[in-house]
């Protein structure tokens, strides 16, 4: 329940008119370059103009902090991005700290991985490479040097259950990983090593995917597959195996759990904005949408029509797609089933953004 106090604290702060939801990659980065000056030139901008806004991206495999100081000297930001504005797929597991506690995490390189889901919280953290160490002939490609099992795994008892698989961010290692995580899927109480009987949908241990991404721009002309692809080939093994589709939790945009996290993130950023912390150390509650709407107008601004713009569209944000990312011009007439922006599709993020602010009469 809600303090009196704090209830006339929220209604005291006027509603902001406009507010935006940015995707990173194709949007203000190419893979590890900016997209200058379009990015900063818009993030400055926004800043100058106290305008709400967050990161909300489908890419993971470190902490949220590693990732906004990266962005920031990328970037050149007068002003900094702050930890709290960034929503990567992967940080509203934060809230399932409470319901599982040993946890295989794949996806993302090591150690940063397993740094992310230890600062969650987690209280044993395993990774692929853990179990390559106490199983060399899990699979018979694996990648990993013998310096790298020395310097980067952990001693881990495979006869003790794993409780649930996260798929924090793209494997880094295909083979093994897909293996490992089939094993745990099919085994006999998350025992890996063993396998159960076949013809359940319901894996033996519940499976977690931070997106759903199949594609995503790198910066090479045409873009790359994305944990999507991984999700795909899971999916389509287990069914072979078990005679059944597989149940799984998918995070990340399109779907709404994402996009009410990110609103709750974009309400609190508007209160700090207006000098109320009180909402500056909660993590939002997975699928609770906020208790009032403080932006007005929220912009999805992206660069994936499958994801970014159909997100937005549903959730109903208004949405702009940009061209410097993994849509191309012709693409809504080669794929005509592709969700199609609400506000337009522009050149880059400035254009798009500033023709919002121009709506709004905020510049």
């Amino acid at each position: 329940m809600l303090s009196l106090q704090f209830k006339r604290l929220i209604h005291s702060i006027k509603k902001s008119p406009v507010g935006f939801a940015f995707d990173i990659d194709g949007v203000l980065m190419q893979s590890k370059n900016p997209i200058l000056p379009y990015a900063r030139d818009t993030v400055t901008l926004l800043q100058d103009h106290k305008i709400p806004f967050v990161l909300l991206t489908n890419g993971g495999g470190q902490t949220e902090a590693s990732r906004v100081s990266f962005l920031n000297k990328s970037l050149s930001l007068k002003n900094p991005l702050r930890t709290s504005q960034i929503v990567l797929s992967h940080t509203p597991m934060r809230n399932l700290t409470g319901k599982y506690n040993r946890v295989l995490v794949v996806g993302g390189d090591d150690p940063q991985t397993r740094e992310v889901a230890q600062s969650y919280g987690f209280q044993e953290v395993i990774r692929p490479i853990d179990i390559v160490r106490e199983a060399p002939n899990i699979w018979p490609f694996i990648r990993y040097t013998r310096e790298e099992i020395q310097a980067l795994s952990k001693p881990v008892d495979l006869r003790q259950p794993i409780d649930a698989v996260f798929v924090f961010n793209d494997p880094r290692d295909m083979g093994t990983d897909t293996q490992i995580v089939i094993d745990a899927l099919c085994s006999e109480n998350g025992v890996l090593g063993t396998r159960r009987g076949i013809g359940s949908s319901k894996p033996s241990v519940p499976i977690i995917f931070s997106n759903m991404d199949l594609l995503w721009s790198t910066g090479y002309p045409i873009p790359r597959f994305g944990q999507g692809a991984f999700r795909l080939t899971i999916r389509e093994l287990y069914k072979q195996l078990n005679n059944a589709e597989l149940e799984d939790i998918v995070l990340g945009k399109p779907w709404p759990v994402s996009y009410t996290y990110a609103e709750n993130v974009l309400n609190d950023e508007w209160k700090l904005l207006n000098g109320d912390r009180s909402g500056a150390n909660e993590i939002p509650e997975l699928g609770v949408k906020p208790k009032e709407q403080l932006v007005e107008n929220v912009y999805m601004v992206g660069d994936n029509p499958q994801s970014d713009i159909s997100g937005g569209n549903n959730y109903g944000w208004e949405t702009i797609l940009v061209e410097t990312g993994v849509y191309k011009e012709g693409d809504f007439h080669k794929y005509p089933t592709l969700a199609k922006p609400t506000f337009g599709i522009f050149p880059n993020v400035w254009d798009g953004v500033t023709s919002a602010l121009k709506r709004h009469q905020v510049i």
